[in-house]
């Protein structure tokens, strides 16, 4: 498996505007044959630019920079180029998680990781998948579960709708704004199990389903609400509300 890699080298930004931790980030990478950081930057707008004049695989984007944050350098990431944009986040930045995912960003990853769960989340993000890092996940949890996730509101979309679901009981089906009745029971389960951060093969050896199953419910799920991607099913099972 990784002498495949060995052939395919994803090519990786680097923006953050700690030349500590964007160099440090810069060897880390370079230290791994898969990779071959196409450019390393200081802000936001400095990444859209390179990415759309280059072909980059992942954006390692850090959440506060000056000129443009990383939330913002996100969306435009999304909305212009094919660059998967991947948040780098600190204990103290759980304010802005929701935008950022809601915006485009495949996930969130915290600086102080080892370098494998480094490597692993970013090629998880280049072929296609989310990465919604645990301490991550409990901070939205909690964030949530208070009823007033900063940052949210720059989002109207989500929050109006949210608006009108958030007086619901468990009597009509309505849990912490979620529709139960929208969806089969095992649907809610999956749905469960991906916001807890369990991947699909963990959520097949745990409902003893095959994987294909799952992706099956997923796929489901992701056509009833119009989302597009697990993390916001994540977001939406703890929240009701869809970005």
């Amino acid at each position: 498996m990784d002498g495949a890699w060995r052939d395919v080298k994803i090519k990786v930004l680097i923006a953050d505007d700690n030349a500590f931790v964007r160099e440090g980030m810069k060897i880390i990478l370079e230290s791994f044959p898969e990779f071959e950081v196409a450019a390393a930057v200081s802000d936001g707008r400095e990444a859209v630019d390179y990415c759309e004049r280059h072909e980059v695989d992942v954006a390692l984007l850090d959440v506060r920079m000056p000129a443009m944050n990383g939330v913002e350098a996100a969306r435009l990431l999304t909305e212009r180029t094919k660059t998967k944009p991947l948040m780098l986040t600190t204990f103290d930045d759980d304010d802005i998680i929701v935008d950022a995912i809601r915006f485009g960003a495949r996930g969130y990853l915290l600086k102080n990781n080892d370098p494998e769960r480094i490597r692993d989340a970013i090629k998880t993000v280049y072929n296609g998948h989310h990465v919604l890092q645990d301490v991550a996940l409990d901070k939205l949890k909690s964030m949530l579960s208070s009823g007033s996730p900063a940052g949210a509101g720059d989002v109207k979309s989500g929050q109006e709708e949210s608006d009108g679901t958030r007086g619901g009981s468990e009597a009509d089906g309505n849990v912490g704004g979620l529709d139960r009745s929208l969806f089969t029971e095992r649907e809610l389960e999956v749905m469960e199990l991906i916001a807890k951060g369990l991947t699909n093969k963990e959520i097949a050896a745990k409902l003893f389903i095959s994987e294909g199953t799952v992706a099956n419910y997923i796929t489901s799920v992701l056509d009833k609400t119009g989302l597009s991607h697990r993390t916001q099913i994540a977001i939406y099972y703890l929240t009701g509300k869809v970005g």
